[in-house]
């Protein structure tokens, strides 16, 4: 058998485990001879033993046994071609820019750390956007809502029901499924251990006023053991399945919630319902739900601040079956505007206007409303009210304004700054920009006969449902990179 000293070897960088696999594949299909020359002219450091097998090489110098059969030389062409090929393969491999030692060896389980009392995951509170969202009120059994709650008959969970109605297996889907997860969690981490829930949906009024219980989008846990010193584990496990917020609340038990199964309009933000109108290029009224990307509405330009007819280019969002929770807000001439909390208003004050969130608004704060017949005016708030409203719709104009119901109002909302949310979407502007500038130029190219009219109507379409992929892709560096105080909260 060959014998090779290793040193030379591991200079570059080939692991022991490899040389062996190719000393046996060299022993198996290599005349031993060639082997012992080859390796002797490219490295000093190589040696082969076994002279008996080598002695009758020698006397032909190194060259291959000479044969009248072609076949047996082509097939040991053939041979020192796949060992060239495994050589190579062999250097390129251990030269790559992988991980180094053992890159690719299986990696062990991640290390769970259990949460310490009083924390929580994520590091915002349970209301934030970025966490369970926003409460949008009560759930009782005559509500209309009361039917999105399913039951959970999970036989691994333990219920305890202690007020005998079943309102603990009460929730939303979203939340029934991240509950089944962890079960399965609690069982693999604690062997004849199950999960338990204290407290699910409540329709008696124990918890505080904004408690996502009353919506059935929390629950309280244990183990079925009740033993505290799993508890810790237990919330990272609650966390692992998938919970929007994790709350080591308490000795007694974790608190665990979801978002709420519309909550795609609230997190994006940027949403008026589909009662609310705006001007058209044309001159005609019509209502948001009817409005098609590539028509022009009226918008307030704050670069030559002047009202101009601006391009929808896109709908943030756009569901005309979603519900969801909106503000309400009437002003003094008899206009109401109805859109998301974290939608931007435009508040005058004093001596200036700032962007702010609508939730902000109350009682005597002024907005700008530009009336039908030209004139330009502050209207005091005079009532916000919380409603429910079916349908989603959130249009982008270049100018990143627009004027509904004779108000003017932001295009965004989320980000705290009217202007970084304009500059972000940016380079979308500029791709519609470009695309219009190439269409005109075709047209003038291709159909010059074309009447002017016709050549520049806009094509107008309806967008696809659901939030827009760029505002999702924003959304997302948003919550990785964006610092938490200029997010919605």
């Amino acid at each position: 058998m060959s014998l090779i000293n290793l040193k030379s070897w591991k200079n570059n960088k080939i692991e022991p485990h490899n040389i062996e696999n190719v000393i046996s594949y060299l022993e198996n299909y290599v005349p031993e001879g060639d082997l012992t020359q080859n390796l002797n002219e490219n490295n000093s450091d190589v040696e082969v033993s076994d002279m008996n097998e080598s002695s009758d090489l020698s006397d032909n110098d190194g060259e291959l046994p000479e044969t009248s059969d072609e076949a047996d030389e082509g097939q040991v062409e053939m041979r020192w071609c796949a060992l060239g090929a495994l050589l190579l393969a062999l250097v390129l491999g251990t030269q790559a820019c992988g991980p180094g030692r053992g890159a690719g060896r299986r990696r062990g389980p991640r290390k769970l750390t259990p949460l310490v009392f009083k924390q929580h995951v994520p590091n915002v509170s349970e209301n934030t956007l970025t966490a369970s969202g926003l409460t949008e009120g009560r759930i009782d059994r005559n509500n209309t809502r009361f039917r999105d709650l399913v039951p959970n008959y999970n036989q691994d969970i333990i219920f305890k029901d202690e007020e005998g109605t079943g309102a603990d297996r009460l929730m939303t889907q979203r939340c029934k499924e991240k509950l089944n997860t962890l079960a399965i969690s609690v069982m693999n981490q604690w062997p004849g251990v199950r999960l338990r829930v204290t407290e699910g949906w409540d329709e008696e009024g124990h918890h505080a006023s904004d408690s996502l219980h009353y919506e059935g989008r929390a629950v309280d846990v244990t183990t079925s053991d009740r033993d505290r010193s799993k508890y810790g584990m237990l919330a990272r496990l609650a966390v692992e399945a998938g919970f929007d917020w994790v709350y080591y609340e308490s000795r007694a038990h974790i608190h665990c919630s979801v978002k709420s199964e519309s909550s795609d309009a609230a997190k994006y933000g940027g949403c008026f319902s589909g009662e609310n109108t705006v001007r058209t290029s044309d001159g005609v009224i019509k209502k948001l739900s009817q409005l098609r990307v590539g028509e022009k509405v009226l918008a307030m330009d704050y670069a030559i601040n002047e009202l101009v007819y601006s391009e929808v280019i896109m709908f943030l969002d756009w569901n005309p079956n979603k519900k969801n929770v909106f503000l309400k807000i009437e002003l003094e001439s008899g206009r109401t505007l109805t859109v998301t909390r974290s939608h931007l208003v435009i508040r005058e004050t004093l001596n200036s206007s700032e962007i702010v969130y609508a939730e902000t608004l109350s009682t005597g704060n002024k907005l700008i409303v530009h009336s039908r017949n030209g004139d330009k005016f502050q209207d005091k708030v005079i009532k916000v009210t919380k409603v429910f409203r079916t349908g989603v719709y959130a249009p982008l104009t270049t100018t990143g304004t627009v004027i509904v119901n004779d108000i003017v109002v932001s295009c965004y909302a989320v980000v705290n700054s009217h202007y970084l949310a304009h500059y972000v979407l940016m380079p979308f502007r500029f791709t519609i920009y470009v695309k219009n500038y190439v269409f005109k130029l075709w047209q003038m190219i291709t159909h010059e006969n074309t009447p002017s009219g016709l050549s520049n109507m806009p094509k107008l379409s309806y967008p696809e449902v659901g939030v827009h992929w760029y505002a999702n892709v924003l959304y997302e560096v948003a919550n990785n990179f964006i610092p938490w105080q200029i997010l919605h909260t």
